[in-house]
């Protein structure tokens, strides 16, 4: 069984906070995960999140749309960065799996999710990876909610 090792959680949150489109909190993260994450697992995360965020658009109209001709297309879709991430393709596909649950897109969550079950990732690793970006989710929120600092008194 596959659980979540030493610097994994940070791997989650780089392509999470990238999925959340919150410059403050993509910096934030980012920064942190320099300590723990190598040059290239940092991009391979940010391609995650770029790359599933396509798939995640396409594939919710897909199940959204009445039409079910949509279903037989081809998608025609770059995803190079699938096939060869850089990076261990487990890694990759929970955060796939993050990137998508934010942007809730009910085919790619499934689809993300059998791979990794096949791949002998457990559940307790896959809700893991979930629940991390749902906490993402909710800092990016918060952040915008707050708004710009203001200024302290006497400044």
């Amino acid at each position: 069984m596959r659980r979540f090792r030493r610097g994994e959680n940070t791997r989650v949150l780089v392509a999470s906070a990238v999925a959340t489109r919150n410059s403050a909190l993509i910096a934030a993260v980012e920064s942190a995960a320099s300590g723990v994450m190598t040059s290239v697992a940092i991009a391979a995360a940010k391609a995650a999140a770029s790359v599933v965020v396509m798939n995640n658009v396409y594939y919710r109209f897909v199940h959204l749309a009445s039409n079910p001709e949509y279903k037989t297309m081809p998608p025609r879709l770059r995803m190079d960065v699938i096939g060869n991430p850089g990076v261990d393709k487990s890694d990759f596909e929970l955060w796939s799996l993050a990137v998508s649950s934010i942007n809730g897109c009910g085919i790619c969550i499934d689809a993300h999710e059998r791979t990794l079950r096949a791949a002998g990732v457990n559940s307790e690793t896959i809700q893991t990876a979930v629940r991390f970006a749902a906490i993402t989710q909710s800092v990016a929120i918060a952040l915008e909610a707050a708004g710009p600092a203001s200024p302290q008194a006497g400044d």
